[in-house]
């Protein structure tokens, strides 16, 4: 990769990194499922007159707006809202590349690799560690709610992910940009994120949050609708179309980093030890689960 592309790639993970963060600001200052609502509103409109409508199954568009859409975020914005802390939301999430692998297996039957399996077990056992410690109070500022509900984001993630190969398996020659699709699949999060904001949150809270509206609250729905979602995935699909996958998709593993260090510097939050070995077997299974084959390939030839 040139190094001007280097800089591109760097700059969609810090976006990302940076994106739980602004998560934090903003379902402090709004419900979370309202936040979600009001961010997807903005993704869709004026999106939608700007992108070419996908031409993709209305059953498929609609799961994968359900799944990685409202799914993925319902859970993510509640786990941060109950008190998961953002830097170790960020690692956590990373959850949906084993659920992805395991969906694909199950649905899609795509082949599993004994790497596979080794950096699953080696990423439970991580999980583990932090779930023990959030049922014991052995870990600070990690609630079991809002781990579980975290671990549910992933796997809608996956869901998604899963969805999002059936729709390009379903294309002709005629493929639909990852903007297009991402526009569009925006109109369908947004009553269920108003009807269970309505159901769960209630008139009151929506009430307090909307009169509370101010500039900072515009910014951070300004940074996760365009910023987090135009410019890094537009940015991304530039690299992908530039380079083989396997060349870009490496540096998503530095969204954790930067995720975590940017939680540090600006929510002040720190990580203990077990929760540092914890974060630390999850991160090393998925780059085993990820690029473990390749690994022993490279190996073996030198």
């Amino acid at each position: 990769m040139s190094f001007k592309d280097i800089l591109l790639a760097l700059c969609v993970v810090i976006i990302w990194g940076v994106n739980f963060v602004i998560i934090k600001l903003g379902v402090t200052a709004l419900p979370p499922l309202l936040l979600g609502a009001l961010r997807f509103l903005f993704v869709a409109f004026p999106a939608i007159f700007f992108f070419k409508r996908p031409k993709v199954p209305l059953k498929l568009l609609l799961i994968y707006g359900l799944t990685i859409s409202f799914g993925q975020f319902a859970f993510l914005f509640c786990a941060i809202r109950v008190g998961m802390p953002a830097g170790i939301t960020s690692v956590i999430l990373q959850s949906q590349a084993f659920f992805t692998l395991l969906l694909g297996a199950v649905l899609l039957k795509e082949s599993l690799q004994i790497t596979h399996f080794i950096g699953m077990l080696i990423a439970v056992a991580g999980l583990t560690i932090l779930a023990k410690g959030a049922t014991t109070g052995g870990l600070d500022d990690i609630p079991l709610l809002g781990l579980i509900f975290t671990l549910i984001a992933g796997f809608s993630w996956a869901c998604g992910n899963i969805t999002n190969r059936m729709i390009m398996q379903n294309q002709g020659k005629e493929k639909c940009s990852a903007l297009s699709l991402v526009s569009w699949s925006a109109l369908i999060p947004i009553i269920p994120f108003f009807v269970s904001s309505w159901i769960f949150e209630g008139e009151q809270a929506i009430s307090q949050g909307l009169a509370g509206f101010n500039w900072p609250v515009f910014g951070t729905i300004i940074y996760l609708a365009y910023l987090s979602t135009f410019v890094g995935y537009g940015l991304w699909g530039v690299l992908l179309g530039r380079y083989e996958a396997w060349k870009v998709a490496p540096f998503s593993l530095l969204v954790p980093l930067f995720g975590l260090s940017s939680s540090a510097l600006f929510l002040d939050e720190h990580i203990n030890s077990i929760q540092i070995a914890g974060l630390t077997l999850i991160m090393m299974g998925l780059i085993i689960t990820l690029f473990g084959k390749k690994l022993i390939q490279y190996l073996r030839k030198a």
